[in-house]
């Protein structure tokens, strides 16, 4: 493990809400952001009403800016969010994640709480200068977000779509040549 469980939760959330923008949009409607709640069970306040999906929408392109930024714009932009927001931090627990920070009070918006979750998870990213874990993934016709958190460091693309096209682009061009 690089990062400490709610680090590579939060990554994984903010990865995965960013890549909800990416053509289709894939977080559209109540179902998309049930799916996202399934798939990052944020604790606290969840509205599942129109405004709460809006303000998700709108902070994927801050958290895209956020995430791939380099090392010193990243660490402004996550100055940027954490003092956009009243900040209650304290030490919590629950369901299966051990003691762990909570920046942002319970109550307050979801799309708050992601981003500065996101921007708490940064922080990590920044300190151990493991930037380049987050890229722009490798498939030429595609804009998502690709998150690396193998040891090797190997994971060039968002997801296996992108992964099997390329592999069988390589393999085409090894048999026509």
């Amino acid at each position: 493990m690089i990062f400490t469980n709610d680090t590579e939760d939060a990554l994984r959330s903010a990865v995965w809400l960013v890549n909800t923008a990416e053509a289709p949009d894939t977080l559209t409607d109540a179902a998309d952001e049930a799916e996202f709640l399934e798939e990052f069970p944020f604790t606290g306040r969840v509205d599942r009403d129109a405004v709460e999906l809006d303000a998700l929408r709108r902070i994927r392109s801050q958290l895209r800016a956020m995430l791939i930024a380099p090392r010193d714009e990243m660490a402004k932009a996550v100055n940027e969010a954490l003092a956009s927001v009243t900040l209650t931090p304290r030490l919590t627990r629950h369901g299966d994640m051990d003691w762990h920070l909570h920046a942002v009070a319970d109550d307050r918006p979801l799309s708050e709480r992601v981003l500065i979750e996101t921007a708490m998870a940064l922080v990590d990213v920044i300190r151990t200068d493991e930037g380049s874990r987050i890229s722009v993934c490798d498939d030429d016709s595609c804009e998502a977000l690709a998150l690396d958190l193998s040891r090797n460091r190997s994971k060039r693309y968002c997801s296996t779509t992108c992964a099997n096209r390329n592999a069988v682009a390589a393999y085409r061009a090894r048999r026509a040549s």
